[in-house]
């Protein structure tokens, strides 16, 4: 076995999908399929189960997850110590919202890349409900995330930004949002909310906390996709202030003031513990500490 090989299987665990890992790592799906043969050849066990429609890790696979996480760990200090320089190298792939790149990203990506330029630097975009699933999954050495109420064991969190959540409705008059004696009828309005994520969670508790039983209008995948549908008048959202202030959208939506306001997300960066371990994840890390710190 080789290291190619290992990185193919640690991306595999985590997609469990031969289609997305043979793209994302350029591979053809016959090409990727050789290579956990080999693999599981060399072994002597299955390390997937197979079907036509999932793929899932036998016992022997979980075995070798740990193995393979850790091969690849020494192989990165390995690599370093041969070289004899403070030179750094390596992969680090980042997982964060288009809004992350537009705010908080660049100035921070800017000093590490200037400073370490031999380090292959990868990102990846996408709905911030699912940032730490794309840690645990191995899809990602550093996520962009909203500080969970209760961080799990095994990750280390370091706050960057904070932002209020907010309630946002469409700008002018719109007759979808009903009122009743000067303030929101939560039970007549129609409520656009996350399907998943921090904010679902802080919104579902907000609404319990005041005995009210909303009126959900759609269940919504993505912030911009909710900022969308509250410009287009269909009804109240809640989103990060900080995604609403990127937006393209924001001229056609207002933030609607509500109390009691719901609880700030404190936005920052998320790996597993076991992952500062790889010298190219601590020193962004490290970068991290130092220019927001």
């Amino acid at each position: 076995m080789n290291i190619r090989e290992l990185k193919l299987f640690r991306h595999l665990t985590g997609t469990l999908h031969f289609g997305k890992t043979s793209q994302a790592c350029n591979i053809t799906p016959s090409g990727l399929t050789r290579a956990m043969q080999r693999l599981e050849n060399e072994l002597g066990h299955e390390l997937f189960y197979r079907s036509r429609r999932s793929v899932s890790l036998t016992p022997a696979g979980e075995i070798f997850k740990e193995y393979a996480e850790e091969a690849i760990f020494s192989w990165y200090r390995l690599q370093d110590r041969l070289r004899g320089d403070n030179t750094l190298q390596g992969e680090l792939t980042v997982y964060c919202s288009v809004t992350a790149i537009l705010s908080i990203l660049p100035a921070l990506l800017t000093t590490f890349r200037t400073s370490h330029p031999d380090v292959q630097l990868h990102l990846e975009t996408g709905d911030a409900a699912i940032a730490l699933n794309k840690l645990h999954s191995s899809e990602a050495d550093i996520a962009v995330a909203a500080l969970p109420d209760n961080l799990p064991a095994g990750h280390d969190f370091l706050e960057l930004v904070s932002t209020p959540l907010i309630f946002i409705g469409p700008t002018g008059e719109n007759h979808s949002i009903a009122y009743r004696n000067g303030n929101i009828d939560w039970r007549r309005s129609p409520i656009i909310v996350p399907e998943r994520g921090l904010s679902r969670e802080r919104v579902d508790r907000w609404f319990l906390d005041k005995n009210i039983s909303p009126n959900i209008y759609s269940q919504v995948a993505g912030n911009e996709a909710i900022i969308a549908m509250v410009g287009m008048g269909c009804g109240i959202g809640v989103v990060p202030k900080l995604v609403l202030d990127q937006s393209l959208l924001q001229d056609q939506v207002t933030i609607l003031q509500v109390q009691p306001e719901l609880k700030p997300f404190a936005v920052g960066i998320c790996t597993l513990e076991k992952n500062r371990q790889n010298p190219v994840v601590e020193t962004f890390w490290d970068t991290a500490v130092t220019k927001f710190h």
